[in-house]
Formats: C-alpha cells, sequence, structure tokens
C-alpha cells in the first residue's frame, strides 16, 4: 500500500503595495539628487539673471498701458516662475537615459514593480525639485521688488499651477526620453520645445502688446495658460478663463502620464 506524501504549498512571494513601491522608486531618485545638488542649484541662475537683471534693464516696461501699473517685476516673476518649472521638467527625461546607458533600466524592469510606479516615482523627485525651487523664485522676486498682493493663498496657488504645468513637461520629457534614447536627441527636443513654448506666450509681454499672430498663438499655449494663472492668483484676482485653464492643465497632465507610462511600457517591449 502506497501512502501519498504531501508537499507543502509554494508560498506566494510578497509583492510590496503601489505606494510603497512608488515611495522607494522616489527615494532612489532623491539619493541621486543629493548627490548631485549642484545640478539642481546650478538652474536658479537663469531665474536670478531673467528677475534682478533682465528685470531691472526692462523695469521701464512696467509703465506701459499693458502692465496695468503694477511695475515690471511684479509682471515678471510669474512668468520666470513657470519658465523655471518648464526648463527643469524638459531635463526631467535625461535620468532614465543614463540608466538605459547604465544598465540600471533593464534591471529595474525585471523587477516586480510597477511600470506607473517606476514613473510616478520619478515624476515626485521631479515635482519636489520643482516646488523647491519655485519657492525660491518667489523669494528672489520679492527681493527684486515683485509685491503679492494675493498673499499666502495667492503664493500657495501659483505653487499648484506650477506643479501642474511642470507634471506636464516632464511627463513629455521622459516620455520622449523613453521613445528617443538618446541624449544629443533629447536636448534637441527640449530645444525645439522649450524656446517657441515660451516666447510665444505672456511670459514677458502681456498678450495686447503681441502681435496678432503671437497673440492668437498664445491663446492655445499651456504656459500662457499657467502664466496667467499665477499672476492672477499671486495678484488676489481671479479671470473668468481660469477655469478653463485649470482643465486645459489638467488634461495635458493626465495626457502627458499616460503617454510616459506608455513609452516606458513599449521600451521593454523592444528588449
Amino acid at each position: 500500500m502506497t501512502t501519498a506524501i504531501a508537499t507543502p504549498a509554494l508560498a506566494r512571494p510578497v509583492r510590496a503595495s503601489w505606494l510603497t513601491q512608488t515611495a522607494q522608486i522616489t527615494g532612489r531618485w532623491l539619493i541621486n539628487v543629493r548627490r548631485q545638488v549642484w545640478g539642481a542649484a546650478f538652474s536658479l541662475v537663469q531665474p536670478i539673471v531673467w528677475i534682478l537683471l533682465f528685470g531691472q534693464v526692462f523695469s521701464s516696461l512696467g509703465k506701459l498701458p499693458g502692465f496695468g501699473g503694477v511695475g515690471y517685476a511684479t509682471f515678471l516673476v510669474p512668468g520666470v516662475l513657470m519658465m523655471t518649472v518648464l526648463y527643469s521638467g524638459a531635463w526631467a527625461g535625461s535620468g532614465y537615459i543614463d540608466d538605459m546607458k547604465s544598465g540600471v533600466m533593464d534591471q529595474l524592469l525585471t523587477a516586480p514593480v510597477a511600470r506607473t510606479a517606476i514613473v510616478t516615482g520619478q515624476l515626485i523627485q521631479q515635482l519636489i525639485i520643482c516646488f523647491a525651487q519655485s519657492i525660491i523664485v518667489l523669494l528672489i522676486g520679492w527681493l527684486g521688488g515683485a509685491t503679492y498682493p494675493g498673499g499666502v493663498g495667492g503664493m500657495a496657488l501659483a505653487l499648484l499651477v506650477a506643479l501642474l504645468l511642470g507634471t506636464i513637461f516632464c511627463s513629455l520629457s521622459t516620455a520622449a526620453a523613453l521613445t528617443a534614447r538618446s541624449q544629443v536627441a533629447l536636448i534637441g527636443i527640449s530645444q525645439i520645445v522649450v524656446l517657441p513654448v515660451t516666447f510665444l506666450s505672456t511670459t514677458m509681454m502681456p498678450s495686447s502688446l503681441m502681435p496678432d499672430w503671437v497673440q492668437n498663438v498664445s491663446k492655445y499655449n499651456p504656459m500662457t495658460w499657467a502664466v496667467d494663472l499665477a499672476r492672477n492668483t499671486l495678484a488676489g484676482t481671479t479671470d473668468s478663463a481660469a477655469v478653463w485653464q485649470v482643465g486645459g492643465l489638467v488634461a495635458l497632465a493626465v495626457l502627458a502620464y499616460i503617454w510616459s507610462v506608455r513609452a516606458l511600457r513599449g521600451y521593454q517591449r523592444s528588449l
């Protein structure tokens, strides 16, 4: 008579929750920032030049009717705030390219980590940097003579708008990096996008003083939406266009995030 020997069932490996995975990915990227903190600090040189140098040299522009008599520094700071976030976000994908070259990305994709957690973790790290930079830009603007009648509440809302814009361009940079897989290509794409987005907006000039064709283009530019929203919140005013501007930024942020996740999955399939 044969006796059946019971074999113990194999235990399923315990998988960390999505939040834990995301936190670990964020922590990993933050360690890189701490080791290369000079990169984030150096990015603040540009807003210092724009506000304290450019803003002072062209301060007489604030006397023109289109600026509302608030002074050019006050008008310029929201634009520089969004420019800082835009430029920082445009380089977000460079970290992925470094990971691809070093083989870290391939190792990460073989781990039991959700693809959305990989993208979200790095995005959170970029937004933390954008948030810190934005606070410093507002401080530099105040030192340069800008005023914020909207108070703390207005500044908080302007920071939220900056994070929304940062989400859009960080996600777009991630998608571009995972698709192009080249630092040179990413630099080229960033330059093609960043300069027109900046200068075809109300970053440095009110729309009423722009050529007609620039006015028409700037209406559909997310940079204009973000700058105008920040300008109004810092001034403590609201605008009827704020609803669709916020809606447009949220929609673009969601679409850009989805594209970045799809780009990561496309990269994995190509291995």
